[in-house]
């Protein structure tokens, strides 16, 4: 029998499954985005199963994005995203328990300027690199789609 949603998770499932590494991190931004922008809302209905959904979704993205990383070849760029990410959980964590909209909208910030950033880097093309050209910091490419698959 068929449930409804379904398909959208299907399509989300595939869409996951078949994007490559840049586009999964950006994804990961988005869905991230996404999530917070409704905890945040979601704590002024007063709707706190919703918010704490979205916040484990968030979590969970945050872990995605750290499992991928690749510290030997990404280098110093590695480091600072796994530093930059493990300070987003903290301080969600932090956020969550005081209802500290701020900090969320902080962390929105942060994301939307790594997502711009990303966006930018992957349009540049690097002819070193001839099956991807557009690789970005020696990190993107040890995205694992079943890893971010379960995030989203």
């Amino acid at each position: 029998m068929y449930r409804r949603g379904d398909g959208t998770s299907a399509y989300k499932q595939t869409s996951v499954t078949t994007a490559d590494p840049k586009r999964l991190v950006l994804m990961c931004y988005e869905g991230a985005i996404s999530n917070l922008k409704t905890a945040k809302e979601k704590y002024g209905s007063g709707d706190y199963e919703a918010k704490a959904k979205a916040f484990k979704k968030v979590f969970d993205i945050l872990d995605a994005l750290m499992q991928s990383l690749d510290f030997k070849r990404g280098g110093e760029i590695a480091k600072n995203l796994d530093a930059l990410y493990s300070y987003m959980y903290r301080r969600l964590l932090a956020a969550d328990l005081r209802k500290d909209t701020a900090a969320i909208d902080e962390i929105i910030h942060l994301l939307d300027e790594l997502k711009s950033t990303w966006e930018e880097i992957s349009s540049v093309p690097r002819p070193d690199h001839p099956r991807d050209s557009h690789h970005i910091g020696q990190t993107a490419e040890t995205v694992e789609p079943t890893r971010i698959t379960g995030a989203y």
